[in-house]
């Protein structure tokens, strides 16, 4: 189950945060896998701290042999035992908190793959309403802050609660009355614990949210930087970045005045046990009911309790922070396993097909339902979106595409043409209809092709590694000769080649640079190496200037030879190219034909015609 975040001010709907048992619930289903690591572990450090335990009585024993005035000699064998209960807990300590450290890396790596292999599946308009600083905050700040806990606090709070228990079944040991001295602490330590779990719990949350909506606001501005500066917003967007991060120090103020009253109500705990356990012994000596050392190994067991406790009620700080940002990334996984509206397709071609946009043009495995070759490619059957209550963009579309035709999306900005080329490639389900699309035609039929669909976009990353590495995402078994042949086909090859160590050099972040037009020009390379039944370019050449495009627009048109493609038109001359234009306004299909067809016809794309047309210094090339 999970819970809706407050929104900021920010008009983004933030992703969900797991409830706090349904957190506990995913964590026990993190740590099962590792169930008898993590009993070795506990089992290991049991003993070493029951070993440890034997430190305040041999010290109690010495003391007795003072105080009775006995031989030096008789010292020798307690301080023997001391260096060996040192050494043998040295160790034990060790070996058990290694175990759990393992334990606790396992945990962690299994998360984050399970968070990455989550939000990649993540519907796309789902991400773009929460925003890139909600998710952005939750992979780094929130991962962080549970690797934290788990490399540092999850050890320690182990120990520490052990520690505790052992403790205190020792003073028991020594007389039940120094147990129930030590105890009138525990009152005061469980208010002050409720006291901080209440208030810290949602004041992290607080600020995870806060954090989240600063960093939203960063990447908006700093993403946004040449518009902001020509419209002359820059002391408004300055304005909203200095409110969200005042608003994040005055929580970070908070949690500091918050941790500054647990520690004060714990030192009032500490000396109210202390006092308790030196009257018991006070009196327990004087009736001789115990003898000094023994009295003073009580006062010690009690001293050795103060590092434990205070570590395990402070660690309830790490606890509660690292609760806070695991809630938040179960929040993400649980989202991602809601079921989808019924759409036609295949459940598991739904997760498939998040992971298409995620790489931007590497092969989609999205089992689709499988159609014969005479019959359409893909068919669009009534097919209607909405982002959300009153904001619908497609209506009702219905749309064929023949084997191996090319079909161009045309439409003034806000038609819904991504929405609709992102519904066909499978990235993205729609409110209502179906979508039929090919699982074996066009030349993957042929046998050349495994992957039915790829989606290329405008936005399109370069992984960072060697340029071959990049290009076998698409089809990790190709050889050299074949993304060669890919790369020459999109007319990429010659600069490919002329890279300083051709295609071993490494791109991507950290590596040489790629200019938009050839990294654009790399995702199609790869579109060819997964030879998909259907390729759906989303504005693919818009990246690149004026000069670049009609190089891309070249790509394009040679990555897409003999395959079905739909293709969102950014410039007029695809939709010349293409077999058909498809029409778009208001999201609805308001005409499909071909270009000179509709060109003549002095309709809605008549109209963009003239418009696109009469803005060129020279007539497109056709």
């Amino acid at each position: 189950m999970t819970t809706n975040p407050p929104t900021p001010d920010t008009g983004a709907e933030l992703l969900p945060i797991a409830t706090p048992a349904r957190t506990r619930a995913a964590l026990r289903t993190l740590i099962r896998p590792d169930r008898g690591l993590a009993l070795t572990g506990i089992g290991i450090l049991v003993a070493a701290t029951a070993v440890g335990l034997l430190v305040q009585p041999l010290l109690g024993r010495i003391v007795d042999i003072v105080a009775d005035g006995r031989p030096a000699g008789d010292l020798t064998l307690p301080v023997v035992l001391l260096v060996a209960v040192a050494v043998v807990q040295g160790l034990t300590t060790t070996l058990g908190l290694t175990r759990i450290a393992r334990l606790g890396e396992t945990v962690l790596a299994r998360l984050r793959e399970r968070f990455v292999e989550r939000a990649l599946n993540l519907p796309a308009d789902r991400l773009e309403r929460a925003g890139a600083g909600d998710l952005t905050a939750r992979v780094t700040g929130d991962v962080a802050r549970v690797a934290e806990a788990v490399r540092s606090a999850l050890p320690e709070m182990a120990r520490s609660v052990l520690a505790i228990v052992l403790t205190l079944g020792a003073l028991a040991l020594l007389d039940v009355r120094f147990l129930l001295a030590a105890l009138l602490a525990v009152p005061v330590q469980l208010l002050t614990a409720r006291w901080y779990v209440r208030r810290a719990l949602t004041l992290y949350a607080d600020q995870r949210v806060a954090n989240g909506a600063q960093q939203q606001q960063l990447l908006e501005t700093i993403g946004g930087a040449v518009t902001v500066r020509g419209h002359r917003l820059e002391e408004q967007h300055t304005e909203r970045s200095a409110g969200r991060s005042r608003k994040a120090v005055d929580l970070t103020m908070r949690s500091v005045n918050l941790v500054l009253g647990f520690y004060g109500r714990l030192h009032i705990a500490e000396y109210i046990g202390l006092a308790a356990v030196l009257i018991a012994g006070f009196w327990l000596v004087r009736d001789g009911a115990v003898s000094i050392g023994t009295a003073t190994a009580a006062a010690l067991y009690f001293h050795s309790l103060f590092g434990p406790v205070n570590a395990a009620l402070v660690l309830l700080d790490d606890a509660q922070s690292a609760a806070a940002g695991l809630a938040r990334l179960v929040g993400v996984t649980d989202l991602a396993e809601q079921p989808e509206p019924a759409t036609g397709e295949p459940a598991a071609g739904k997760a498939a097909a998040g992971k298409a946009e995620a790489a931007k043009a590497a092969p989609a495995s999205v089992p689709r339902q499988r159609i014969a070759s005479s019959e359409a490619a893909v068919t669009v059957h009534a097919v209607s979106h909405a982002y959300g209550p009153g904001r619908p963009v497609l209506h009702e579309v219905s749309l064929t595409l023949e084997p191996g035709e090319h079909v161009a999306l045309v439409g003034t900005s806000g038609a819904g043409k991504s929405t609709l080329a992102r519904i066909v490639a499978g990235v993205q389900q729609p409110t209502s209809g179906s979508v039929t699309a090919p699982a074996g035609t066009g030349s993957a039929a042929a046998g050349a092709g495994e992957h039915p669909v790829v989606l290329v976009t405008q936005e399109v990353h370069v992984f960072t590694g060697t340029l071959a590495e990049d290009l076998r995402l698409a089809r990790p078994d190709a050889s050299d000769a074949d993304l060669r042949t890919a790369l020459a086909t999109v007319h990429a090859l010659e600069w490919a080649e002329a890279l300083p160590e051709g295609l071993a050099t490494v791109v991507g972040e950290g590596g040489h640079r790629l200019d938009p037009a050839r990294a654009q020009q790399l995702a199609l390379a790869r579109l060819v190496l997964a030879d998909p039944a259907l390729a759906v370019l989303d504005e693919a050449t818009a990246e690149a200037g004026s000069a670049g495009a009609r190089v891309l627009e070249r790509s394009a048109e040679a990555a897409l030879a003999g395959r079905t493609a739909l293709v969102v038109a950014h410039r007029l001359t695809q939709a010349v190219a293409a077999d058909r234009v498809v029409v778009l306004e208001a999201g609805r299909v308001v005409e499909s034909g071909p270009h000179d067809e509709l060109r003549d016809a002095d309709g809605p794309y008549a109209a963009l015609w003239r418009a696109w047309s009469g803005s060129r210094t020279t007539a497109p090339h056709p």
